[in-house]
């Protein structure tokens, strides 16, 4: 389409750093979320941090489009959409209409999940999935004139029946009842596959309502998902792991949910500037400067804490 390659993608960088390039990097790594029985500070393990030292040097050579620094969410779906990205490290479930839109105009131009970065080791991947702290949260406004029907309506939702409602759609509508079993009709497959938006506009089943999803009670009914889709998913299958131990909550209103975001913020400053200084020597001095500057930010209040809450989550 006339539009350079961007060697590598991922998730928009924010005041908070990218995900891609610390959580889900830090993932494939299999960087573990504790040492000798405390919260670990992943962000400064060797393993990871070589690859930041890697990205540097791609950065140095030209290797690094400058775009994922400054781009947001709507320009990246654009580029994924425009195939643009040589490789990604990205959520498979976030580029679903992008994927879709390549493989209705270019089935051999789609994007595909292959096996990415290791540690030292070669570990397999830890993938998490669902944890204690769960995914979003839903609530109920406090203008609201009738809560007790509101409780009633998301009660039902995440019923057996709702879940199957959200996911599937109407029965005789979207699916059939096969041999006991529901199956999607095949021009529900096709709008899905072919035309997502006005199946979202439509129907506004499959992952729309994902704020009142409940994965483990669509099992019982799932899909089996079809290229250009499956193959993403099936890749992760032997990787998915639970961490719901380390998922730590540190309210925002609080001294310590206040010293925890002025961190992530100090981090997500000095990520930028590892993957894009100069050279190795001004790498070493920032890094050293962030592990100095993090005390300032009530580092070991919150170390304290998170430290406190995975040993309460592991009793849980």
């Amino acid at each position: 389409m006339g539009k350079d390659l961007i060697p590598i993608g991922g998730r928009p960088f924010t005041e908070n750093a990218s995900p891609s390039f610390d959580d889900y990097l830090q993932d494939l790594l299999a960087i573990p979320y504790e040492k000798d029985g405390e919260y670990y500070d992943r962000n400064l393990d060797e393993e990871y941090l070589a690859y930041l030292r890697l990205f540097r040097k791609m950065n140095e050579e030209g290797l690094i489009s400058p775009e994922i620094f400054l781009n947001d969410q709507n320009e990246i779906n654009e580029n994924i959409e425009d195939g643009r990205y040589f490789c990604m490290i990205y959520p498979r479930t976030d580029l679903v209409d992008q994927e879709l839109t390549r493989y209705n105009n270019d089935p051999d131009s789609i994007y595909i999940a292959i096996d990415g970065p290791k540690n030292s080791r070669g570990d397999d991947y830890v993938l998490p999935t669902n944890g204690m702290a769960g995914w979003t949260v839903t609530m109920i406004s406090k203008k609201c004139k009738n809560p007790e029907a509101a409780i009633k309506l998301i009660d039902f939702l995440l019923s057996e029946d709702g879940q199957k409602l959200t996911y599937l759609g109407v029965e005789g509508v979207t699916y059939d009842i096969v041999n006991g079993k529901p199956v999607l009709k095949q021009s529900i497959k096709n709008y899905m596959k072919n035309d997502r938006q006005t199946y979202n506009e439509k129907y506004c089943a499959d992952y729309n309502l994902w704020m009142l999803m409940d994965l483990a009670k669509q099992l019982d009914f799932k899909q089996e998902l079809e290229e250009p889709l499956a193959q993403m998913e099936a890749w992760t299958y032997p990787y998915a792991s639970y961490t719901g131990y380390y998922d730590i909550y540190l309210p925002e209103n609080s001294r310590l949910g206040s010293e925890y975001l002025q961190l992530k913020k100090l981090w997500g400053r000095t990520l930028k500037k590892l993957m894009i200084c100069g050279s190795d020597e001004e790498f070493e001095s920032i890094l050293a400067s962030y592990k100095k500057e993090r005390y300032n930010y009530g580092y070991e209040d919150v170390h304290a804490e998170e430290t406190r809450q995975m040993e309460e989550n592991k009793k849980k």
